[in-house]
């Protein structure tokens, strides 16, 4: 990948896309992993800090020092305005109304509350102050459906959604982003000890693999002859391309009335 190239490429598309909405700024959640501190680098790079706002949303019981501290550090390293909100009180407040009613879901029923609740908070200085909510999901997750509906999937522009996991963290090499932030194993944090590779089954340089010989329209025959991948692992992220093809997508609707 030439790392120049895709990156004057994003920033020029970011530039371009925030004047045609006619909004006054952007803002990011910044979480302190390595999609969340590329994005907005790149935000930062094409709009200015003056009008980008990062907002970090721990769970205060939950998110490590460790992850605030890298967090913090890309803001300061850009120079924007920062904020931190701990969505613990917001969290606890639901849980305390919604009564659970299968208990063997209880951990990604609440995952996925956690993702829309920072959503939430996004738009909601989003709408404050007339700007526009940047994504931090990148093509790996998106086409895996890794990602919670309408939670950290609501957004309006997903600037690395085109970028592989791996082309991620080469793109945050060549940018200048912090080696600790780069290497540490990513984790969407919502839960303990929870990785995304342990999550999903394999690892990042696997599913990548795979997925870009997907994305080439290769045959499961051909894949298999092009990658150490094992017919199961191919299978496996087919599937789940499959099951999650309805997160890509806005709702469906029926054709009821003819309007021709």
């Amino acid at each position: 990948m030439d790392n120049k190239l895709v990156r004057t490429k994003i920033v020029k598309e970011l530039k371009n896309y925030i004047k045609k909405t006619g909004l006054e700024g952007a803002v990011v959640g910044i979480s302190g992993g390595i999609d969340s501190s590329l994005t907005t680098f790149l935000i930062t790079e094409a709009i200015g800090p003056k009008k980008v706002l990062g907002i970090h949303m721990p769970q205060g019981r939950l998110t490590s020092k460790k992850e605030s501290n890298d967090a913090f550090e890309i803001a300061n390293q850009l120079g924007i305005e920062y904020m931190i909100i701990d969505i613990d009180p917001i969290f606890d407040s639901y849980r305390e109304q919604l009564s659970l009613m299968d208990s063997s879901l209880k951990v990604y029923s609440e995952a996925n509350l956690k993702a829309r609740i920072r959503m939430s908070i996004l738009y909601y200085y989003s709408n404050q102050l007339n700007k526009l909510v940047i994504g931090t999901g990148n093509r790996t997750e998106l086409l895996l459906g890794y990602y919670t509906k309408y939670g950290d999937g609501g957004v309006d522009i997903e600037p690395i959604g085109d970028l592989y996991k791996t082309q991620v963290q080469e793109l945050a090499h060549h940018v200048g982003i912090p080696e600790h932030i780069i290497c540490k194993p990513p984790s969407a944090g919502l839960w303990p000890g929870q990785t995304d590779e342990e999550e999903l089954g394999l690892p990042y340089e696997t599913i990548d693999s795979i997925l870009m010989l997907l994305d080439c329209e290769l045959s499961k025959k051909e894949i298999l002859n092009k990658s150490t991948a094992s017919p199961e692992d191919i299978e496996y992220l087919l599937k789940r391309i499959e099951n999650n093809r309805h997160k890509r997508h806005p709702p469906s609707t029926f054709d009821i009335i003819s309007r021709g």
